[in-house]
């Protein structure tokens, strides 16, 4: 039987070295992420001249934009999270993949393999939507393996002789659901005997990219004030944990609707909603949370970040989250009534498929 297998490649300028990985995408189930794996090929110059090679795992977290930084003052950091000498070849033991152990037997004795265990608590790759006419790097949490030649791994690199591969980490939706969201806020008004009584559900906790979301509301107004007005809408939450202030919100689906209304004090209405939550509808907003995707095509809203336990927090550079906010308008007078529900937004774990034809299109 013929097994076929699909490899990323990309060489040095000079031609000198090469690196060879089979996927650029690794996946984050929270408690552990896959190893990053891959060849290093080098030329038979290096090989004689007995060069030292290093391959480094690069996390580059952008806070600011490149046109405000000045002489001096840089807003990103660049964090090498795992470093390792491939050349001359160290005494480590390590456990080659299926297609490591193919690689080498093709490309020959220049060929040496490398793992790098990526740390549970790193971000997940994720960049801040830019200006459509803006070209320069965005804001947001980006990966790359780095390969290089140098007296040691903290020398500095040449252009001709370094190789960088962007990567994504990434995180895909748990196979259970959760506990179904429902919250019910009243409130009471100054001279009103009774309250205004606000309950809304979700039909599920965890939705999928592109999923409608069914908002399930129920007005119960025993007050004498009179209902103008519904909107629902889905808001995506950023935190970056950098700042102190740096948390803000971006609605990326709403609606309003005047059905039912006005709702006049002892009644009560239920209603239905739905909306569905796509960077279709805000692919010219800046600031909104996208994957980070490798060849900044094809992409979608940011997936909601897992974090196994509070403490981790720090740790990440971006925190996305949603939340499902319905509002009810009372006039100038009676001002307003909010509730909110957290839900999960994620892209489902592909099947094996879908993963072999997206290598073909990044290919």
């Amino acid at each position: 039987m013929v097994v076929n297998f699909k490899v990323f490649k990309k060489a040095s300028p000079n031609n000198m070295i090469t690196l060879y990985m089979n996927r650029r995408e690794f996946v984050d189930s929270v408690t552990q992420v896959e190893p990053v794996d891959g060849i290093i090929v080098l030329d038979d110059e290096y090989v004689r001249q007995n060069r030292k090679i290093f391959v480094q795992l690069i996390c580059n977290f952008r806070y600011g934009r490149e046109d405000d930084e000045l002489i001096g003052l840089r807003f990103s950091k660049e964090l090498i999270l795992v470093s390792q000498q491939v050349h001359p070849e160290q005494k480590v033991d390590i456990q080659l993949t299926k297609m490591q152990e193919r690689l080498l037997k093709k490309l020959g004795s220049n060929a040496f393999p490398f793992v790098m265990e990526m740390p549970p608590s790193s971000p997940a790759s994720v960049v801040l939507q830019q200006k459509a006419n803006d070209n320069s790097q965005p804001c947001g949490v980006q990966y790359f393996v780095k390969v290089f030649g140098g007296e040691n791994d903290c020398d500095r690199t040449h252009r001709r002789s370094t190789i960088n591969l962007g990567i994504r980490k990434v995180q895909y939706a748990p196979t259970k659901q959760g506990i179904q969201p429902c919250t019910v806020v009243r409130k009471d008004f100054l001279l009103s005997p009774g309250e205004l009584e606000l309950e809304v559900t979700l039909d599920k906790q965890l939705y999928h990219h592109g999923e409608k979301i069914a908002i399930n509301i129920c007005v119960r107004n025993n007050s004498n004030k009179v209902v103008k007005k519904i909107k629902a809408m889905v808001q995506q939450g950023i935190d970056v944990v950098l700042f102190q202030n740096g948390q803000f919100r971006n609605t990326i689906a709403f609606s309003e609707s005047a059905e039912g209304c006005p709702l006049n004090p002892g009644s009560s209405l239920q209603k239905v909603m739905y909306l569905v939550p796509n960077l279709a509808a805000n692919c010219d907003r800046a600031g909104v949370a996208v994957e980070g995707d490798v060849k900044h095509k094809n992409t979608s809203l940011a997936s909601t970040t897992l974090i196994a336990s509070p403490d981790a927090r720090d740790a990440f550079g971006i925190i996305v989250s949603y939340a499902v906010k319905v509002k009810l308008f009372l006039g100038a007078l009676g001002g307003e009534l909010c509730a909110e529900l957290p839900f999960i937004l994620m892209q489902p774990k592909p099947s094996r498929k879908q993963l072999e034809a997206a290598e073909t299109e990044e290919a």
